[in-house]
C-alpha cells in the first residue's frame, strides 16, 4: 500500500500534500466529535473550528516548522481547556507539527520544542479538574505521545543524514576507483610503449652502428644488415599501431578491430626475438629446464616483455655482446634469468629500481601477476635480472589470441 500511494503521489506532489491534509483533518475531526460523544458535551462547534486552523496550518510546517507548532499547540491547549480529553486523534495535527519540525531541525531545537509542548500538556491536564483522577488519560499520555513524535522524528533525521553520508561515501569511492583505474591503465600503456618503442629502436641503431662499422671491411655483411632494417622498424610500426589502436577503440568488443590487431607477442616468439638480437650482434643463447608449461595470455606476454626488456638493455650496456637466458619451470612457478657482462649506466639496487625506465617495467610487470623481480650485479661477474612468475593461474586450454 505505501508503495502505491509513493507511485501515485511522486509524480503529483501538490495533490498528495492536499490530500494527506484533507484526511489528517478529517481523522482529527472524527477524534472531536468521539470525545464529544463520550464525555460532558462539552462545546462542539468551536472544538471543530479549532481542528480545521490546526489541520490547515500544516500546509506551512515545512517552511515555519516552529511557527505552525505553536499554532497547533494553541489549538489543542484550547480543546483541552473546553473540556475534552486529548487522545492521539484530536492531537493529530500537535504530533504532526512535532515530527515534521524534528525531521527538519537540529536535535537540540526538537527536544526543547517538545518539552515546550509538554509543559501545554500538563498544563491542560491539570486544568481540566474533572480528570485529576486520571492522570495517566489526562498528562502521562499527551506527553508520551508528543515525545514519542520528537524521537521518531529525530531517528528519521539521523537515518537520513547517515544514508546520505553513505551515498557521498559511495560516490567517492567510485571516484577513486575510477581515478586508481586510469591511473593503472596509463601506467599499463606506458609499459607498452617503452618496451615496443624501446627495443626496437635500440635494435635497429644496433643494425645501422653494425652496418656502418663493417661498410668498408665488409661490405656484403653491411648491406645484409641494412636489408634487415626495414623488417626491424616494420615490426616496430606494427606494434605501435596495434598499441595505439586499442586506445582508439570506443568498445570493448572484438568485432570493429579485431581482424586488424595482432596477437600479443608471447614466449613462443623467443627464436625470432634472438634472431633479430642476432642481426644487431648480440648472441642470445637460450636454455630450458623441466616441462614447459601452457601459460595465460597475459603470462605469456609479461615474461616476453621481460625478456625483451632485458635484452634491450644487454644491447646498450653490453662489454661483451653475449647474453644467456634461462627458462626454468616448475609446477608452479616459471623463473626467467638473463646475465650477461652488463655495466649499468648507474648503480641498481635490488631494493630500489634506478637503472631507468627499462628496471622500472619489468618490476611492475612482474609484480603485476603476482611474482618477483631482481636486479642486480651476478656474482660471478656481469649483471643478472632474474623474477619469479606464478603459474598457479595457467590455462590448459588450447592457446588464444589475444591484441598486443
Amino acid at each position: 500500500m505505501n508503495t502505491i500511494w509513493q507511485r501515485w503521489a511522486a509524480p503529483r506532489p501538490q495533490a498528495a500534500e492536499a490530500a494527506a491534509l484533507i484526511l489528517l483533518t478529517a481523522l482529527t475531526l472524527s477524534g472531536v466529535v468521539v470525545t464529544w460523544a463520550v464525555r460532558f458535551r462539552p462545546p462542539l462547534w468551536p472544538a471543530l473550528a479549532l481542528s480545521v486552523l490546526a489541520s490547515g496550518a500544516l500546509h506551512w510546517r515545512r517552511t515555519r516548522p516552529q511557527l505552525v507548532l505553536a499554532v497547533t499547540l494553541l489549538c489543542t491547549v484550547a480543546q483541552g481547556a473546553l473540556g475534552y480529553l486529548l487522545t492521539p486523534l484530536l492531537m493529530g495535527p500537535l504530533l504532526t507539527a512535532q515530527y515534521s519540525l524534528s525531521v527538519h531541525n537540529p536535535r537540540r531545537t526538537s527536544w526543547n520544542s517538545a518539552l515546550v509542548v509538554d509543559f501545554g500538556m500538563v498544563a491542560t491536564g491539570l486544568f481540566d479538574t474533572r480528570l485529576h483522577r486520571s492522570p495517566v488519560l489526562s498528562i502521562v499520555n499527551p506527553t508520551a505521545w508528543v515525545l514519542l513524535c520528537a524521537a521518531l522524528g529525530s531517528y528519521v533525521q539521523v537515518r537520513r543524514a547517515y544514508a546520505a553520508a553513505r551515498a557521498e561515501h559511495a560516490s567517492r569511492e567510485r571516484e577513486e576507483e575510477a581515478r586508481h583505474r586510469v591511473f593503472q591503465e596509463r601506467m599499463r600503456i606506458a609499459r607498452e610503449l617503452h618496451d615496443v618503442v624501446a627495443h626496437h629502436l635500440t635494435l635497429a641503431d644496433a643494425q645501422a652502428a653494425t652496418a656502418a662499422h663493417l661498410a668498408r671491411t665488409h661490405p656484403d655483411q653491411a648491406l645484409g644488415i641494412i636489408g634487415l632494417l626495414p623488417q626491424t622498424t616494420s615490426a616496430a610500426l606494427r606494434e605501435l599501431k596495434a598499441t595505439v589502436g586499442l586506445l582508439r577503440q570506443d568498445t570493448d568488443s572484438d568485432s570493429d578491430t579485431g581482424d586488424n590487431l595482432a596477437p600479443a607477442p608471447g614466449l613462443r616468439n623467443l627464436p625470432d626475438l634472438v634472431d633479430a638480437c642476432a642481426t644487431a650482434g648480440l648472441a642470445v643463447t637460450v636454455t630450458v629446464d623441466g616441462q614447459a608449461s601452457r601459460l595465460t595470455p597475459v603470462l605469456d606476454l609479461t615474461a616476453y616483455r621481460i625478456v625483451q626488456e632485458a635484452l634491450t638493455n644487454v644491447s646498450k650496456h653490453a662489454v661483451t655482446p653475449t647474453a644467456q637466458v634461462h627458462l626454468a619451470y616448475t609446477p608452479h612457478y616459471l623463473t626467467l634469468t638473463i646475465t650477461s657482462d652488463t655495466v649499468p649506466s648507474r648503480p641498481v639496487s635490488s631494493a630500489v629500481p634506478q637503472g631507468g625506465f627499462g628496471l622500472i617495467s619489468m618490476r611492475e610487470r612482474a609484480t603485476a601477476v603476482g611474482g618477483t623481480f631482481h636486479a642486480g650485479h651476478h656474482p660471478h661477474g656481469g649483471f643478472a635480472v632474474a623474477c619469479t612468475l606464478p603459474l598457479d593461474s595457467r590455462d590448459d586450454s588450447p592457446d588464444e589470441s589475444s591484441a598486443t
